[in-house]
């Protein structure tokens, strides 16, 4: 019988499962009996004897069957018991107060139908019985829950935690913290940068600023474990500005964000959604405010092709397009595993949408498929995402380089021209600015054609070009790759301490594709205000010190010298260029020489017929011919650039590339 009844406990209250809500209601039907039997008791004086011959069974089952209704009707059983809160504690008082309004009244009416009626009780045994039940049901709640806390968590270590903001959200984070069963969390200070709250209590817990607390010694004083962001309405600067702090302490604790409130589940918060600080909140800036409506008058009710479709940017225009209500979207890739993956996230986009989508595999380079393509879709708007885009890959493969980012192009070009393209919106890159490496010059190239061919008075379809740095967390991009290293226990590896780069994120990149797209007349190259370029070391350091380690004792980091065609820093625009503003502070017009159709095309064909051969010096050579700024660096092409009074022009437009 023992060994059954420890079972059943064990099964009841177990950390894992909860007590049945029928449980819950029967233990608050015998504490309203109790309270029932104290309020005689104390009605009577505490005489025994007198109390005893008062009580009456019937008038306890009335009184039990009537806070039964009000307790179903507020549903005050229903909570979990060992996570108890405010709003709990709410609804056991409505729920009495309910029954005893209820009572009342049926007191009243008791009374005019008879005198010994079941239902005409003293109005006084009423009231201490209703002020007795709400304290036991209330006190036994807080009771049960505090030794819940004191039997299960004390086994388990204890976390400390600062939460830096003093909100509403923070109070939310305190609750949700507290109410965790996988851990023991102890909430030991706020911080708020607000001075009328400095000093004040809020929920038992003292509130300091920043100045006071994000110091060692403060930490040390309070054993601080992790430290918690808990403001909803915060600048990006001001949160990297928050966390750097946090980092530049020399120990060892987690830094951890709480989500923007449209991004709890339900609507509500709860530890796990709280997340440790990525570096991409280190980087990110104030995002890019864009005229939406702008865009949508553009795409609303046309065709729109995304090649590149199965790619980090390629893929997110996709996703964003769905808002705009097309009535076709076409989208293109020559990869049948990531083809299938951004189908499956379109796909639950349109739900309730009438756009019509079309996955299509291809290769750009082809020119006999894209023309099947574009007769029987004829695309109003094209993005051209599809590009190859990794640097040391394409210094070793030019010819590959030539057939996709170049030919490629240009067959999509050509057909966005002949089935009457609106528009034609290039997807480039900051290598294309002064290159030094076969893609950065490769994707000049595809800008230098597309742009001369805008520019043909034969020509209707507007070209335009975006340029953007390096994209947070795309494929191939260096902080998955550090992520990796990080997990495998490291070293994480560095080219150079000091190579810089631009970064942004994929909403904000794939919304400067969507802005060009509406706001360009054709002929532009449209540049983003990036901001700071980041040395790329500093963000080594930084994701090492995220993740917990520390540099030099738990992972290391290792220089390994700049890879093939690489450079220590990118810019947007070359020399010769300049900027015109436009209506968003953030996105400028970059003027750039122009180039006549004619001679640019026979270029770019002789590059294409030169790359069928796959000799890379000759491929590069040509490259050289059309982007005289191209200029090879740690790559074996230097030989290229470094043979004197060296001169490549084109001699006959018959196609003949001599030295």
């Amino acid at each position: 019988m023992k060994t059954k009844s420890k079972r059943f406990f064990q099964r009841t209250f177990h950390a894992g499962r909860f007590i049945p809500r029928w449980y819950v209601l029967a233990i608050d039907l015998i504490s309203v009996s109790l309270a029932f039997v104290l309020a005689i008791i104390i009605r009577f004086n505490f005489d025994f004897q007198q109390s005893s011959d008062y009580i009456s069974t019937d008038q306890a089952v009335y009184i039990a069957f009537l806070y039964v209704l009000g307790f179903y009707y507020k549903k005050s059983f229903a909570g979990t018991i060992r996570h108890t809160s405010l709003q709990d504690l709410v609804k056991i008082f409505s729920a009495t107060s309910l029954s005893t309004m209820l009572i009342l009244s049926l007191t009243i009416v008791g009374r005019e139908l008879a005198s010994n009626s079941v239902m005409d009780l003293p109005i006084s045994i009423t009231i201490i019985t209703y002020l007795m039940s709400t304290a036991i049901l209330i006190a036994s709640r807080l009771i049960f829950r505090a030794g819940y806390n004191m039997l299960y968590y004390n086994k388990m270590p204890v976390r400390n935690v600062l939460v830096y903001g003093a909100g509403s959200a923070g109070i939310i984070t305190k609750e949700v913290l507290e109410r965790d069963s996988s851990c023991n969390y102890s909430v030991k200070a706020f911080v708020d940068d607000n001075k009328s709250k400095k000093g004040k209590s809020l929920g038992g817990v003292t509130i300091y600023s920043s100045k006071q607390a994000l110091n060692e010694e403060f930490m040390l004083k309070h054993d601080i474990d992790e430290i918690i962001i808990a403001i909803q309405r915060i600048s990006s600067p001001k949160r990297r500005k928050i966390i750097d702090t946090c980092l530049g302490l020399d120990l060892d604790i987690e830094i951890r964000n709480v989500p923007p409130v449209n991004h709890w589940i339900n609507g509500e918060l709860s530890a796990k959604q709280i997340k440790s600080v990525r570096i991409e909140d280190l980087l990110d800036r104030d995002p890019i405010k864009l005229e939406k409506e702008n865009i949508a008058n553009e795409v609303r009710g046309k065709v729109l092709m995304v090649t590149g479709a199965a790619g980090s940017i390629g893929g997110e225009i996709s996703k964003q397009l769905t808002h705009y209500q097309p009535t076709d979207l076409i989208l293109l890739d020559q990869s049948e595993t990531g083809l299938y993956d951004i189908e499956r996230h379109v796909q639950a986009l349109l739900i309730g949408k009438d756009i019509r989508l079309h996955i299509l595999i291809a290769d750009i380079s082809n020119r006999q498929r894209i023309e099947e393509i574009f007769t029987t879709y004829s695309p109003d708007i094209i993005y051209h995402a599809a590009a190859y885009k990794h640097v040391p890959m394409m210094e070793k493969n030019p010819s590959e380089a030539i057939m996709v980012n170049v030919k490629g192009s240009k067959n999509i070009a050509d057909m966005a021209v002949k089935y009457k393209a609106e528009k034609f919106v290039m997807v480039s890159t900051d290598k294309a600015v002064n290159p030094t490496n076969v893609m950065g010059a490769s994707k000049r190239i595809a800008e230098i054609y597309t742009q001369s061919l805008g520019k043909d008075s034969k020509t209707k379809t507007k070209f335009v070009t975006t340029r953007f740095g390096n994209v947070l967390g795309s494929n191939g991009s260096v902080i998955p790759l550090f992520r990796e290293q990080i997990a495998k226990g490291g070293p994480l590896t560095v080219t150079s301490d000091k190579i810089t780069r631009y970064f942004m994120t994929i909403p904000e990149a794939c919304q400067l594709v969507l802005e060009a797209g509406a706001m360009g007349n054709g002929g532009e190259i449209f540049v983003f205000d990036m901001g700071e370029s980041v040395r790329i070391i500093d963000i080594a350091k930084k994701m090492i010190r995220l993740s917990g380690l520390e540099e030099g004792k738990d992972i290391d980091i290792k220089v390994t010298g700049l890879r093939p065609g690489e450079k220590l820093y990118e810019e947007l625009l070359n020399n010769e260029e300049n900027t015109m503003p436009t209506h968003h502070p953030k996105i400028m017009i970059g003027k750039v020489r122009k180039y006549d159709y004619g001679e640019a095309s026979e270029l770019v064909d002789l590059l294409i017929e030169t790359a069928t051969s796959k000799d890379d010096w000759e491929i590069v050579k040509s490259m050289k011919v059309i982007v005289p700024e191209y200029v090879s660096n740690n790559s074996i092409f230097e030989k290229l650039d470094s043979r004197p009074n060296i001169e490549l022009k084109v001699l006959s437009r018959k196609g003949t590339l001599v030295s």
